[in-house]
């Protein structure tokens, strides 16, 4: 395995990692990421589906005593409660991704339909935080069915890249009565089947990608997607349990900027886009 592989799939799983779960669109940077390293061929697509599972197993193991409760009282009204709301978020964007994903893929999985979706975003973020925010619930364990399938459509719009998906889970949220500390855990918890199924899903459906001898180069990206993310749950976690998103709203608004910039100037080829 060519070292230079193993670096760019270290970084990738860096980038993965530390923006998986932030509203700042991880698949957005990884099409800007992977395009600045020349790493964005079919291999590279399904390499980056691939190491979100390490991303998704930080969350897994971050919450792991909620999750083995949840198991263990299955058959109780509140984990049952917990396990319907997952479900019924869950089925929005699983539905209309099994329907549209190729085609997403085909026009928007490019550089500069990511800057705009990061601009417009950021934008929405600062139109949030600017409302009144009336919190009507305040833990995870108080949602109902109805608030679970509202933050479940808003997520269906992380479906065009550099949307964010734990962006319109957590905006839609708040939106919808939810606290920010509230709005940030169950993005986590959602995003788990979410991106179990899209993971495997898509390995599967371009698993004639996948060769024996890239498996180094996977379990590099995995790993340090895995603690990367470990990282960026615990600090994003303290960081809205006192603070708004703003910061990430000009951070969308920034990033997206520099890259259509670039590209009207010519300072980067951006040759995916």
């Amino acid at each position: 395995m060519d070292w230079l592989f193993l670096l760019k799939a270290f970084l990738l799983g860096i980038v993965e990692g530390l923006t998986e779960f932030l509203p700042i669109s991880s698949t957005g940077h990884l099409i800007v990421a992977g395009d600045l390293l020349d790493f964005n061929d079919d291999k590279a697509k399904v390499f980056t589906v691939a190491i979100q599972l390490g991303a998704i197993l930080a969350v897994c193991w971050e919450y792991r005593e909620r999750l083995m409760n949840v198991i263990r009282n299955l058959g109780t009204r509140q984990a049952n409660r917990f396990v319907m709301n997952l479900l019924i978020a869950f089925l929005p964007a699983a539905v209309l991704g099994l329907l549209f994903i190729e085609t997403i893929k085909h026009y928007l999985f490019h550089p500069m339909p990511v800057a705009i979706a990061l601009i417009i975003g950021g934008i929405l973020i600062l139109w949030i935080e600017r409302r009144e925010h009336r919190v009507e619930i305040e833990t995870v364990d108080d949602m109902d069915w109805k608030r679970a399938l509202k933050v479940g459509c808003a997520q269906c719009l992380a479906l065009i890249p550099g949307t964010s998906r734990s962006g319109a889970t957590i905006i839609g949220g708040l939106f919808f009565g939810l606290s920010r500390k509230t709005a940030a855990e169950f993005s986590f918890f959602l995003a788990i089947p979410v991106m179990f199924a899209a993971t495997f899903y898509d390995v599967y459906k371009h698993r004639e990608f996948l060769h024996s001898n890239d498996l180094g180069m996977f379990a590099v990206g995995f790993t340090a997607a895995f603690f990367s993310a470990l990282i960026a749950i615990r600090g994003f976690i303290r960081y809205v349990s006192h603070h708004d998103f703003t910061p990430f709203a000009w951070y969308r608004i920034g990033f997206g900027l520099i890259v259509l910039l670039t590209a009207y100037f010519g300072a980067v080829d951006w040759s995916t886009g």
